[in-house]
């Protein structure tokens, strides 16, 4: 009996050490297989790879333009790139992405876009390259006429077939409220991001909230001057700048009130890319989250056309232009316009701040830059929290780590359940051999 017994912890105590071994391999196994930096690539930042959209981005920069149609960032979180063969297929697979075979390159795609750009201009139209269906994707809302869209529609005929005619609700405006004006006399707008250029403070919000010598103040009545614009850029881009009344470069950072007395501080500015999700803030809806959908998009707004836009599932409303659109602490753009509203929902457009910042000599105060950074993009500061925004955005939240790859879990529970499993033979022969042990003294000494 008691041999049968010591034959069987012996059985629980190597089963217990190979489940610990096995888990261990399955860990590093999904190790190896997550996606890694593209070849020749350095880590940066102790060790760090690249991020899931970069690796997109650089495999797009290297295969060119004639053999990629854009990258995006998968529903499972990993990039995926566009490509017109197999060869490069093969490639982007190999870099640690994942490949989708499409039957029209980027250049393709760009050259339909020349097109609608080179034809009369139709207000309430607006289109974007859709990398996920390989098509052009041509929005018409309720103001075009049925004369315009049967003329759209030949012309996306004459293109080719990627070229994709939608008819949306509600009309493509910019999101001016003139009801109650809070900035300017002529209409309210949100105030975007603290920009400087080193000597003086400004505001960087939207272009068509008001032209060069447009005076803001802090409620409708034109008490608390808040500064003017001393540059505007609409249409074509949408940014200006308003100069602080004080008119000095502040020595802290820029943050976003998300409400309850609460902000996101703002640590840095960048592009952002295709299934990104994004937050916006604004003075009518408060704080609202979405997704970007499409890049470099063009929108017919009465006033006139815009280019370069980042498209978005994020609501706004009259009264939200201006207002900033950020993700983790990094200034992405400032609201434009849109079609919709917060309860139907519909699709906003973003004026790139990386292309406002540029254009206007400054920088988003706080921000850290491209090349400071490293990796092409700036980042939240290490060790940062995640931040809860209100309710406005459904509970999400803006998280810091990513937490554990999905494919180390089942190798970190076998690992962990055959550890407790060895611990406990080894706690349950000890204490056998402590009774054993007591028995014999007993006996012994009588």
């Amino acid at each position: 009996m008691r041999h049968a017994r010591r034959r069987l912890q012996r059985l629980a105590q190597v089963a217990a050490t190979g489940g610990i071994l096995c888990g261990g391999l399955m860990i590093t196994t999904a190790t190896a297989g997550e996606p890694t930096a593209p070849a020749g690539r350095e880590a940066t930042g102790g060790g760090a790879t690249a991020r899931p959209d970069e690796l997109g981005a650089s495999l797009v920069a290297r295969l060119g333009t004639s053999r990629t149609a854009g990258t995006w960032i998968g529903s499972d979180g990993l990039p995926v790139v566009a490509v017109t063969d197999a060869e490069a297929a093969a490639e982007v697979g190999r870099a640690g992405a994942r490949a989708k075979v499409v039957p029209h390159s980027m250049r393709q795609l760009r050259s339909a876009t020349d097109a609608l750009r080179s034809a009369p201009r139709v207000p309430g139209t607006a289109w974007v390259m859709d990398y996920a269906s390989n098509k052009v994707v041509v929005h018409a809302d309720s103001t075009v006429s049925s004369d315009d869209w049967s003329r759209m529609s030949g012309l996306a005929e004459d293109i080719g077939g990627y070229v994709e005619m939608q008819r949306t609700k509600g009309s493509f405006t910019t999101r001016v409220s003139g009801g109650a004006p809070v900035f300017a006399g002529n209409g309210r707008c949100s105030a975007g991001f603290d920009v400087t250029d080193g000597r003086k403070k400004y505001i960087l919000t939207a272009g068509h909230c008001g032209a060069v010598g447009t005076t803001w103040f802090q409620d409708a009545q034109g008490a608390g001057r808040v500064g003017t614009t001393t540059a505007s850029s609409f249409p074509g881009s949408d940014f200006s700048l308003v100069e602080y009344e004080n008119g000095e470069a502040s020595s802290g950072g820029s943050a976003v009130a998300i409400g309850g007395g609460r902000e996101v501080r703002i640590t840095g500015a960048a592009d952002p890319f295709v299934g990104q999700q994004v937050f916006r803030s604004g003075s009518t809806t408060g704080v609202r989250a979405g997704r970007v959908t499409a890049l470099n998009a063009t929108v017919n707004f009465p006033e006139g056309t815009v280019t370069g836009l980042i498209e978005t599932t994020v609501c706004a409303e009259p009264g939200d232009s201006g207002g900033p659109l950020f993700a983790r602490g990094v200034a992405l753009g400032v609201t434009s316009g849109g079609n919709g509203d917060c309860t139907t929902g519909g699709l906003t457009y973003f004026q790139p701040v990386t292309t406002a910042t540029a254009a206007l000599g400054v920088r988003v105060i706080g921000a850290t830059t491209a090349a400071e950074d490293g990796r092409g993009v700036a980042a939240p500061p290490p060790g940062a929290g995640a931040t809860a925004l209100p309710e406005a955005t459904g509970g999400v939240r803006l998280p810091a780590w990513t937490g554990v790859p999905r494919g180390y879990v089942p190798g970190l529970l076998v690992a962990a359940v055959s550890l407790v499993g060895l611990v406990a033979t080894r706690w349950i022969r000890s204490a056998h051999d402590r009774r054993s042990y007591r028995r014999q003294y007993s006996q012994a000494w009588g």
